[in-house]
């Protein structure tokens, strides 16, 4: 294998290999280094992507990495990337294996890792039956009677968003309810129930949702539970070359993927909290033609 390529790609799911295929077909160099670790491992369906709705998320990456790979000028490489930096001409990254290899132009389409709350059988079910998007997964459980784990505005978020999918909601807040007197009213006009014992567990079989746990003993049944999660970075590249995050804690972007150090692009989760298969694919694309007119307009 080469060492040095025009494009590194950091992080081999959606938005990296979109813009693998984007390169490729431009017949750039272009390395793509992938830890197999995506965020959404564990979910069964995925929907709102254009001729794959439905499909699985690892047929999905399967059959987009057969078809990235067809183009000659694109190599693949199973490691992590664990350092990044300034170096001549370009980037420097160096893999956990010890590999070191530069590139002209920097992609990190690295995603985000989830941080799941501690309780038992949490974990287990999420992306399954605990979900964090109705865009995503709402329509699959449509109607149903639907928990959802969240306090204060961000309860009121959900609560407002999934009476389109079903009007049967309980708010779990997980201890007193931090809600204001024009919330509760807004609440109570909509039948919504608040519930604010502590969660113990997630009664679950197999990844699949049957009641929430209570600490005061009570069980509530239920097969769906939404929840957002906090997240963090899977890797500190973005620390290591200096790049910006935003307020959000996301890394800082402009309209064209571009982050504030020259030469280093991002795209996908680690960029906005609108995180489906459909949107890293298109930020993607985006990405690899913006490093493609960059590195052609400084030859030209």
């Amino acid at each position: 294998m080469q060492t040095n390529y025009e494009v590194i790609i950091i992080g081999g799911s959606y938005a990296g290999l979109s813009a693998a295929m984007a390169l490729g077909r431009a017949s750039r160099n272009v390395l793509i280094i992938d830890a197999n670790k995506p965020c959404n491992r564990q979910t069964p369906h995925s929907h709102n992507f254009l001729t794959q709705d439905g499909e699985t998320p690892a047929a999905i990456s399967a059959k987009a990495k057969e078809q990235v790979m067809a183009y000659p000028t694109v190599t693949f490489l199973n490691d992590s990337a664990v350092k990044a930096a300034s170096a001549e001409n370009g980037f420097s990254i160096t893999t956990e294996n010890g590999k070191t290899f530069t590139g002209k132009k920097l992609l990190l389409a690295t995603g985000i890792k989830d941080i799941m709350p501690e309780i038992d059988g949490f974990a287990e079910c999420w992306g399954i039956s605990v979900i964090h998007c109705p865009y995503c997964h709402g329509y699959e459980v449509k109607n149903q009677p639907t928990a959802i784990l969240a306090n204060a505005d961000a309860a009121m978020h959900y609560a407002q968003l999934l009476l389109q999918w079903t009007k049967d909601l309980t708010l779990f807040t997980n201890g007193p309810a931090l809600f204001t007197n024009e919330q509760t009213a807004k609440l109570q006009k909509h039948n919504i129930a608040v519930i604010e014992g502590e969660v113990a567990r997630l009664e679950q079989q197999k990844g699949q949702l049957e009641s929430i746990a209570l600490k005061n003993g009570s069980t509530h049944n239920f097969k769906v539970l939404y929840y957002k999660p906090s997240f963090e970075h899977h890797t500190n590249l973005h620390e290591q070359l200096h790049c910006a995050v935003n307020d959000m804690g996301f890394l800082a972007i402009d309209e064209w993927q571009k982050s504030e150090v020259y030469g280093v692009y991002a795209a996908g989760d680690c960029t906005t909290p609108m995180r489906s298969v459909a949107m890293a694919v298109a930020q993607g694309m985006k990405a690899g033609a913006m490093i493609n007119n960059e590195l052609a307009s400084e030859a030209f």
